[in-house]
């Protein structure tokens, strides 16, 4: 792979070279941005798609949870597979599907096909993911990856903060399905590009993975120290990985079945019971569970080395990040029923209501790496996770006349507590990865993030249906729901209080072990 790489650099000579680096760098943007604005539009348009295609409250939380499973699970599988086949050609393959998936959900005529191209489009996502990265770190030397890295965490945020605007403003003048359409053009021109430009490939533990975990946190720094100190200890134990063939997909497999299990009992029970579909996904989840156990200390290259669980800041910041993520995407998907259900707005003015968390997620960022060198790692995230429960309860407080300043600050808050969380977390987990499992437990990092808003939305979609088994059809707005959605949020603010507890796990200062 080395002289595969040297004969690439020598042939195209140093303003080939560039060349190459500057269309690598676009397709890796391209790639993540395409990605990260499908997420974000997405909630300001399931009010109208529940509407349009008559769907229940629960069969639209799937829409969003089908996505997140399929890419929880197949992100460490993702990574090892552009280890195995190449990063580019991975890239390829997720891009060119996940334009098509997109393409299917905008002509899906009823809620079954857009969950099912939902499941669909997040077994490309997780492939883009990874592979985004891989790709850079192919065509970049460590000194010199920083920037790259650094560049495509700005277009992310961006995107994020962007996305429910541009999404807000197509769903308004052209319908719900517009915003998926949105997506296919880019993915379909990325993919073409790839294809046409020749670059060479690279092999690495997980290495997709790696930086994924740590960019898609928006912490540069973070990355920056991660790129230099491991590349040689990850990329010698990604040959060996490969080497053994050691992809992973049994294991993938049983813990998406696990998730996928534990949402639907979550989901259904409280609107039917213990029904036979009900028992036999709490069956199907412990099985999957013990199985995905038992592989796990069997096979010789399991997802989640035994050396990653022995470190406890490593595991706490995992779970810290389960927690935070879950209060922040059950309480924006309630939000955006609040919003367009109760106060009545279109999705771009919806769009605008929660434009103050976007930002201060965005700007939050740098301020957040300030806090940490000034209070420590422990400090900075308990703050983080109080000020996140925090704006959870102050959103659980809004009603039909809500103005748009307590609305704002409501979004505003959850914002400004969830971004140092989630910097801080993120950089424990690079920081505090053993030796030999940094790529694994950067893969871990984006799992843990996709995990915890699959059940944040499903924790609340429960507990709407527990409190009002009226609602599984969906909201119709007024104070009942408000009333039954604030004592959802209340459960989620008590959820986001215990990952407040588990951040007392973390190192306190600002250097972790490395």
């Amino acid at each position: 792979m080395t002289v595969a790489r040297t004969r690439t650099a020598s042939a195209t000579g140093p303003r080939g070279r560039r060349r190459l680096q500057r269309l690598t760098l676009t397709s890796s943007i391209t790639g993540a941005v395409v990605v990260a604005v499908d997420g974000s539009v997405l909630a300001v348009v399931q009010p109208v798609m529940q509407r349009e295609l008559r769907a229940s409250f629960t069969e639209v939380q799937w829409t969003s949870t089908g996505y997140l499973i399929a890419v929880a699970s197949l992100l460490v599988f993702a990574g090892r597979l552009g280890d195995r086949l190449g990063h580019r050609r991975v890239f390829t393959l997720g891009a060119l599907g996940f334009a098509v998936a997109s393409a299917g959900i905008g002509l899906s005529g009823s809620v079954g096909l857009v969950i099912g191209l939902r499941v669909l489009q997040g077994v490309f996502g997780a492939l883009l993911q990874p592979a985004t990265l891989g790709m850079l770190r192919a065509a970049y030397p460590p000194d010199r990856l920083a920037m790259p890295i650094a560049l495509r965490t700005s277009a992310i945020g961006l995107a994020v903060a962007a996305g429910p605007l541009v999404g807000g403003t197509l769903a308004v003048q052209l319908g719900w399905r517009s915003v998926f359409f949105l997506s296919v053009v880019p993915a379909l021109a990325v993919a073409l590009l790839v294809l046409l430009v020749r670059a060479p490939e690279v092999g690495g533990p997980d290495e997709g993975s790696a930086r994924t975990g740590a960019s898609e946190a928006g912490s540069p720094e973070a990355e920056s120290a991660q790129a230099g100190a491991s590349q040689v200890r990850t990329t010698q134990q990604g040959h060996a990985d490969a080497a053994r063939g050691a992809l992973g997909l049994p294991g993938a497999l049983l813990f998406a079945l696990c998730l996928g299990s534990v949402v639907h009992a979550l989901v259904e029970l409280p609107g039917t019971g213990w029904t036979a579909s009900v028992t036999l996904a709490a069956f199907a989840a412990a099985g999957a569970g013990a199985a995905f156990v038992v592989h796990e200390r069997r096979t010789a290259s399991p997802l989640v080395p035994p050396g990653v669980l022995r470190s406890v800041p490593l595991v706490a910041s995992l779970a810290v990040l389960v927690s935070a993520s879950a209060a922040l995407c059950g309480t924006l998907f309630l939000g955006m029923y609040l919003l367009q259900h109760v106060l009545g707005l279109d999705p771009f003015a919806s769009a605008l209501r929660m434009l103050p968390l976007a930002a201060v997620m965005v700007l939050g960022a740098p301020a957040t790496a300030l806090l940490q060198r000034r209070f420590g790692h422990r400090r900075t995230a308990v703050s983080g996770m109080a000020l996140l429960a925090l704006g959870v309860l102050l959103t659980s407080r809004l009603d039909a006349e809500s103005s748009p300043v307590a609305t704002g600050l409501s979004f505003l808050v959850v914002g400004a507590g969830f971004c140092p969380v989630m910097v801080t977390a993120t950089a424990v987990v690079v920081r505090e990865a053993p030796l030999g499992a940094e790529g694994v437990s950067g893969g871990l990092q984006q799992t843990a993030m996709n995990i915890g808003p699959a059940l944040g939305v499903a924790l609340v979609t429960m507990l709407m249906g527990a409190t009002a088994p009226g609602a599984g059809r969906g909201p119709a707005g007024g104070a009942d729901f408000t009333a039954v959605m604030g004592n959802a949020l209340v459960a989620l603010a008590a959820w986001a209080t215990l990952g407040a507890l588990v951040a007392t796990r973390l190192p306190s200062g600002a250097n972790c072990r490395r």
